[in-house]
């Protein structure tokens, strides 16, 4: 398989939120033409990528295309019976096992990669591990894929993999969880709704350029925002005196359980 552009890529599931995330961000990038993605979807078609291949049949999907990811929820992956021939194939789903993948789709060049749901404005980090058998120019094409999501890093071990579902592929949940309670709080205490919002999501992002461009690592960052002794620290070690990192580390263990639960489950 070419590692160039204009490959054959199938997206099974490519009507839903991150499949569909992923072929805008292929298309954009040139991987693939219009022509050369094929999508497949459950009951109603979206009215997007209208010169590419859309189907409900994902066995026909898979025979055009050279590179299959799967997009689909892992309980969804159970009655997916689809023979991928010894093609690539890209899990995008929690949990399942690359010998899962494997048996189920007859290829032994299978890769399980966890991007998030920020794909959709090309800053995913997406971690990703390779099967014993894919080949050189198969790194290329994941590297490929997911550097045109955002951010993407080969992994050694599928425990690392279980424990970045909840870490990075949850994690765009977090923020948002925290962006509602904030304007929760700041509604309650009289500011008009909008600019609750504008507030917020203005918190969120320029924390986030903040914390990229800074060479220094969060800790740091919260160390400094503490030396002030102003109303940020007041805020800070309420949150912390409450619980707040315990809370995170709960949510983080709880979401790796369920990674390997389902895993075990495949």
């Amino acid at each position: 398989m070419e590692a160039g552009k204009d490959l054959s890529i199938g997206i099974i599931g490519g009507g839903g939120w991150l499949g569909a995330a992923i072929a805008a961000a292929v298309l954009d990038a040139g991987l693939a033409s219009p022509e050369t993605l094929s999508l497949s979807y459950r009951s109603n078609r979206p009215d997007r990528f209208h010169k590419s291949f859309w189907t409900q049949d994902n066995q026909a999907l898979a025979d055009r295309s050279d590179v299959i990811i799967l997009s689909v929820r892992p309980v969804d992956w159970q009655n997916l019976t689809v023979d991928a021939k010894g093609k690539l194939v890209i899990s995008v789903m929690a949990g399942v096992r690359l010998a899962s993948l494997c048996d189920r789709h007859g290829t032994r060049r299978a890769v399980r990669a966890l991007p998030n749901a920020a794909a959709e404005v090309l800053k995913s980090y997406t971690p990703w591990i390779g099967g014993h058998d894919i080949e050189e120019a198969d790194r290329t094409v994941v590297r490929n894929i997911f550097d045109a999501c955002g951010l993407q890093d080969e992994m050694q071990t599928e425990a690392e993999i279980d424990y970045l579902a909840g870490l990075s592929g949850s994690g765009p949940a977090f923020p948002a969880l925290l962006a509602e309670a904030m304007m929760t709080h700041a509604i309650a205490h009289g500011l008009n709704q909008q600019v609750a919002r504008r507030a917020v999501d203005a918190v969120l992002v320029g924390t986030g350029r903040l914390l990229e461009q800074r060479a220094d690592c969060p800790a740091d960052t919260v160390q400094t925002f503490l030396g002030y002794r102003g109303t940020t620290a007041a805020a800070l070690e309420e949150m912390m005196s409450a619980g707040f990192g315990t809370a995170v580390a709960r949510g983080l263990a709880a979401a790796f359980e369920k990674s390997v639960r389902m895993g075990e489950a495949s």
